[in-house]
């Protein structure tokens, strides 16, 4: 069964961004889906030295999604992974992987969104039954999403794992399959200039609006001989976010780092990821995350009250 857990992570990204070594203690990330905004604190905080104001030297390893995340974590070749989702978190727990939950990273659905292109004969997802709906890996956020539309619409659609944003706008647009996914703010240029339609938000599904769907993790190993640093990166992890939300120059160095106009993304942070969704000590949902790994067949039964306590001792908790 663990064999099952420890594949090679041929698919991590192959460039990485890190803070200037002087003595500092490194930590290595895995970060799902590059650019998004709730994902660019390393690479945020790094710039403006808020990490290494903190002693931290990071490495970031940039991976498809959660699948690929998880796996990193387990085998133990990074520190922290990045925006794992929960329901994937938990399935490994179940199956005894070493990996546990260490804070919120996105609770709530308002930065998700499907969409179709413009000459698209689909018009709501009503229209959508028997048609492939992407997302990016098994268990990641965007597979539980998929699920929960084919369940609150009743519509019978055909999932398919097409990794990040990029290549499910790629494979839409080139009619491999019918519906893409993507996060703010990428394709929302696409959307300005109507080459795209947007189709429905994770949001719509009433169940996701308070959901934890995406959780920092790390390794017990790493955990138990590494908390200092753990400690630290959280600290330096809040400042950064804090920062992003006060300071206009946030905003004008994530809009170059991934190229965004900066008129979409100042409207994309407020509309799209409100900080309260962001707020390390969030958690919530934790009921629904367990029935949808079920019904995913992540895992065979619902934890007990015993195994989440277990899963969830080393949560972040604000000070």
């Amino acid at each position: 069964m663990m064999r099952k857990l420890t594949v090679p992570l041929l698919a991590l990204a192959a460039f990485a961004i890190a803070a200037p070594s002087f003595g500092q203690e490194k930590l290595k990330l895995a970060v799902g889906q590059r650019g998004n905004w709730d994902t660019a604190i390393p690479e945020l905080g790094i710039q403006k030295g808020i990490f290494q104001k903190h002693g931290l030297e990071l490495e970031v390893l940039y991976t498809q999604g959660s699948g690929e995340t998880i796996q990193a974590v387990i085998s133990g070749s990074v520190d922290l992974g990045l925006a794992a989702g929960l329901t994937g978190v938990m399935g490994a727990f179940e199956k005894g992987a070493p990996v546990r939950p260490v804070s919120n990273s996105m609770t709530g659905a308002d930065d998700l969104y499907w969409y179709v292109p413009a000459n698209s004969p689909i018009k709501s997802i009503k229209d959508a039954a028997g048609k492939t709906i992407s997302y990016s890996t098994r268990g990641s956020s965007t597979h539980v999403a998929v699920l929960g539309f084919i369940n609150y619409f009743k519509v019978d659609m055909k999932p398919t794992p097409v990794g990040g944003p990029s290549a499910s706008f790629a494979q839409t647009m080139s009619n491999q399959v019918d519906i893409g996914w993507s996060s703010a703010p990428l394709q929302l240029k696409d959307l300005k200039e109507g080459r795209i339609r947007m189709l429905v938000r994770e949001s719509e599904v009433p169940k996701f609006q308070n959901m934890t769907v995406r959780v920092n993790i790390s390794n017990l190993d790493t955990i138990a001989k590494r908390k200092g640093a753990i400690d630290k990166f959280m600290a330096a992890y809040n400042e950064t976010l804090d920062w992003m939300y006060a300071d206009p120059d946030a905003i004008k160095r994530w809009a170059e780092w991934t190229q965004t106009p900066l008129d979409v993304a100042q409207g994309m942070r407020d509309e799209y990821f409100p900080k309260k969704n962001l707020l390390l000590e969030r958690l919530s949902g934790v009921d629904d995350a367990m029935t949808d790994a079920v019904e995913m067949k992540m895992m065979q039964k619902e934890l007990t009250k015993t195994q989440l306590d277990e899963l969830f001792k080393d949560y972040y908790k604000k000070p």
